[in-house]
């Protein structure tokens, strides 16, 4: 099994990497890079591979720097499967539009201006029609799922607990000399986190690949970050400021939104009294379109907030939440007076309605600025986290004078002590660790931390780089088939089962649902088919029960 690092090796963005074997080739990831022209500017590069010979993609989730590039590999000739879990196939249906819809603004501007210089216009990288024809192409598998891919690969996805839908993906090879077991981790959430679950900890791989991004530095605990950023909330809006939050739409926003909710809800006085004058706008399409996404994928938030659901209260909705549908509605909050929270996006500050947000606000001391994720080299929110004293926006200089601030317990990226967490859960040393996916101080930190701790072989990938893994062990069906299911068995089926039981039941003695007699027709019509395919699983699952077991093959 070969091994090429084509994307995420000398940046954080750009994911992607090709696994091939004597007769398929995979892809895992394929994302855009984000950062700066110059790291930009690879997006319109050809791929190091032709992707006609690309048989499926693995895709770790839907952030852009791991997907934004799918439609153009559809657009250069790729037409294999795309594999997810069915909530990132949710989000890509946002995310790819949106992705093609600011390419196309940024090309008819940037044309604007080549016409103006006499050069010739240029074509947008990809275009909806390479989104839909895309989205045709996505093929979602639950989690926990063991799924044939061809004739010598299976795979897994497992929760990640970085956003809604991430995967850490285990990816069996056999191969006539033996088998390989890679794991790929995407991008790890930090453990104890709102909303998700737990990221799952591997207990066996011949090869890993890693996220490294914040190999070499640890965040404040996410509840120490709440509380300050009730703080800096209540400061701002006593002294008649505007708390300015730049968010990504898919994930933070909707921490955000949690973590609020519970404040808002729970809070005393005199607390209680200022957030209860404050507003809190969530000011961004795709951010809105994504929490209306998070409410239909409750089967994977973790067992706090399934909780919550199940008592009757949305964690992601509270009274002083307001959303910003349109242009109109955006452009109104800058000419409200009333101090406010606005969350937008994008979370870097390098394209949406968070950039006018700015530079309505940056100019004004008794403003706030609450970064609550990372910011790339390159990017505007690193400027300013950097301490610049004016930044540009929309051809109009602007005085930097309101207070920033970087709030890191909001992070969807696990620690440094975050990534070792997971390293301990193998229990046998594999026989490779590659990290990519990481700048390279924090590439390098993480790496000698591993070989210190556990002494395992461990590079840190920094350019595009070929690696070869020869297979060691010939597996049986069986044998195979075992090591595919790990700890899976009938009872641990039988558990999980009870505990849908439970909860259904939950939810009907509390009497939610008749509590809701005067539904709106489109819920009504969700309502109905939730109801019609879980008496088409039940029926499935009797019939799976009592059905006799086939002879494999040894």
């Amino acid at each position: 099994m070969k091994i090429r690092f084509c994307g995420a090796v000398d940046s954080v963005t750009g994911s992607c990497h090709m696994i091939s074997t004597s007769r398929h080739t995979v892809l895992l990831d394929c994302g855009m890079y984000q950062g700066g022209r110059e790291l930009e500017a690879r997006n319109e590069a050809p791929f190091p591979f032709d992707p006609r010979d690309i048989e499926c993609v693995l895709l770790s989730h839907a952030h852009i720097d791991h997907c934004g590039r799918l439609p153009l590999l559809v657009k250069r000739g790729f037409t294999g499967p795309i594999y997810c879990t069915d909530a990132t196939a949710d989000l890509l249906r946002i995310m790819l539009p949106d992705c093609a819809h600011i390419q196309q603004q940024d090309t008819e501007r940037a044309n604007r201006k080549a016409m103006r210089r006499g050069d010739a216009p240029k074509e947008p990288t990809y275009t909806m029609a390479d989104v839909d024809k895309t989205l045709r192409q996505v093929r979602p598998v639950l989690y926990d799922q063991l799924f044939p891919i061809n004739d010598q690969m299976h795979a897994v996805f497992n929760e990640a607990g970085h956003i809604l839908g991430s995967a850490i993906t285990e990816l069996w090879t056999q191969e006539d000399e033996g088998t390989v077991k890679l794991v790929f981790t995407g991008d790890i959430g930090m453990p104890h986190r709102p909303i998700l679950r737990d990221p799952k900890k591997i207990k066996k791989a011949d090869v890993v690949i890693m996220e490294s991004t914040y190999g070499d530095r640890l965040h404040t605990p996410n509840p120490d970050s709440v509380a300050e950023l009730i703080h800096i909330i209540c400061q701002t809006v006593t002294r008649g400021g505007n708390v300015i939050i730049p968010a990504f739409a898919v994930g933070r926003t909707q921490e955000l939104i949690y973590s609020l909710n519970r404040f808002y809800e729970s809070s005393q006085p005199p607390l209680h009294d200022i957030l209860d004058s404050v507003d809190v706008y969530i000011d961004s399409p795709m951010a809105i379109s994504t929490t209306q996404v998070f409410r239909r994928n409750a089967q994977v938030f973790d067992e706090e907030t399934r909780a919550y659901i199940l008592s009757g209260d949305n964690p992601l909705d509270f009274k002083n939440l307001r959303f910003s549908r349109t242009a109109d509605d955006s452009r109104a909050l800058n000419m409200d007076e009333r101090p406010k929270v606005i969350i937008a996006a994008s979370g870097m500050c390098d394209a949406g309605r968070i950039r006018h947000h700015l530079k309505h606000n940056l100019w004004n001391e008794k403003a706030s600025v609450v970064f609550v994720g990372y910011q790339a080299e390159g990017t505007l929110g690193r400027a300013l986290l950097d301490g610049a004293k004016s930044v540009t926006l929309f051809g109009e200089k602007i005085a930097v004078r309101a207070q920033i601030h970087q709030l890191a317990g909001f992070s969807g990226h696990a620690d440094a002590d975050g990534l070792m967490d997971w390293v301990r859960g193998l229990q046998q040393p594999p026989r490779a660790l590659f990290l990519v996916h990481g700048e390279d101080d924090a590439k390098e930190a993480l790496a000698d931390r591993i070989r210190r701790e556990h002494g395992y072989l461990c590079q840190a990938i920094r350019k595009d780089t070929e690696v070869e893994i020869g297979a060691q062990v010939r597996m049986t069906h069986e044998e195979l088939a075992r090591d595919m299911l790990g700890d899976a068995n009938v009872y641990k089926a039988v558990e999980k089962l009870s505990a849908v039981r439970d909860q259904l039941d939950a939810l009907l003695q509390s009497g939610t649902l008749e509590a809701q007699a005067s539904m709106s027709t489109d819920r009504l019509a969700r309502l109905q088919q939730i109801a019609l395919q879980m008496e088409k699983d039940a029926l499935n699952l009797g019939m799976t029960a009592t059905e006799k077991n086939e002879e494999k093959p040894g």
